[in-house]
């Protein structure tokens, strides 16, 4: 298969720079939503926002490929008198890496700019030396005198906070930037959809392409559109941990690193008989690829949609990524292609009907 091409290339760095906070994903729902209608049959919202594509509708056998839209951000959680505001976290917004921070608050009149202040290393003295950042002591600077002059800028308690950063790409073969975590993953799904287009491959079941939203607060767009669907099979793909990294424990995390493939998941949401069919695909194929295991859960919407409609066969393509829920995720170019190529693959593999029991 092809690098991305241009085009592609185009949709994931205008999607990717489109903030998607948990709650209030439309923006780059409709951006995907965009980009996708040529190449499936029909496509659909659900009542909180997760889009969806579907290619050969209205067949018995339904099939789903999956990732999720949003990203982590904060809410305004209080304004002072001084016109400083404190904020709560919106999914698992990480308090270390705030500080200093340039951010966008999401108002009705626009975006109002503002920064995570810190307070000097010159002022930090004595117990407040080696001073680290909590929620309770984290803020935001938009520049106002006072309160009212905050609530002049149209902030309020509840409005959403998104890192301003951007993507690049590092090396000329690492995409970096915030949110790849998991739009990288509806930039896979519908990258699939263009090449079963492109392609002229014709299936044997309805493929529904779904692009899910609150991921990030515990699976619930996954939930919701699981029990819409009703599927047969369902592949999700969402990102993991690379563990070659300074400071992390890959003893405890697994051995997982960019570059090397993608990461095919054991864990008991997972389904067996699924798993190793995906597996042999890749073999096939030689598509790289490496593995991990979960415990108890994966923590993705793979659960979601295992546990849904009375147990549907479910897998879980990982994309590895370092430096997870930072502004600075990166993703390997090579790694990307290959989890495009091994869902495309995989969906190939499937038979109308097809049973996943174990006897």
């Amino acid at each position: 298969m092809k690098l991305i091409n241009k085009e592609s290339e185009a949709f994931l760095y205008q999607y990717l720079n489109n903030p998607s906070p948990t709650g209030y994903e439309s923006p780059g729902q409709k951006i995907w939503v965009e980009y996708i209608k040529e190449y499936v049959d029909e496509w659909h919202l659900d009542n909180y926002g997760t889009a969806y594509g579907i290619i050969n509708p209205g067949q018995d056998y339904r099939v789903v490929i999956e990732a999720h839209a949003d990203e982590i951000s904060w809410y305004v959680n209080y304004i002072s008198d001084t016109g400083f505001i404190q904020v709560i976290r919106n999914g698992g917004s990480d308090h270390i890496i705030a500080p200093s921070m340039r951010v966008n608050i999401h108002t009705k009149k626009g975006i109002v700019k503002g920064v995570f202040g810190w307070p000097a290393i010159h002022t930090r003295k004595g117990k407040d030396e080696n001073m680290a950042p909590t929620m309770d002591n984290i803020f935001v600077d938009v520049g106002a005198k006072d309160k009212a002059e905050v609530l002049e800028m149209g902030i309020h308690v509840g409005s959403v906070i998104t890192f301003q950063d951007e993507l690049t790409k590092l090396n000329d073969r690492y995409y970096c930037g915030r949110a790849l975590d998991n739009r990288i993953g509806g930039f896979c799904i519908a990258e699939v959809a263009r090449l079963l287009k492109v392609n002229k491959k014709t299936l044997p079941f309805s493929l529904y392409i779904v692009n899910a939203v609150q991921e990030e607060i515990g699976l619930r767009g996954a939930e919701m559109i699981a029990n819409t669907i009703k599927p047969h099979v369902a592949i999700i793909t969402d990102v993991t941990h690379d563990t070659s990294t300074p400071l992390v424990n890959n003893k405890i995390q697994g051995d997982i690193k960019c570059g090397l493939g993608p990461s095919l998941t054991y864990a008991p949401a997972v389904h067996n008989v699924l798993l190793e069919q995906i597996i042999d695909v890749a073999e096939n194929k030689k598509i790289d690829f490496q593995r991990s295991a979960a415990s108890r859960s994966t923590g993705t919407d793979t659960d979601a949609f295992a546990y849904s409609n009375g147990g549907v066969p479910s897998v879980l393509i990982s994309l590895p990524l370092r430096y997870m829920h930072t502004t600075v995720e990166m993703a390997h170019q090579d790694d990307i292609v290959s989890v495009i190529n091994l869902i495309y693959e995989s969906l190939l593999s499937i038979k109308a009907g097809q049973s996943f029991k174990y006897f």
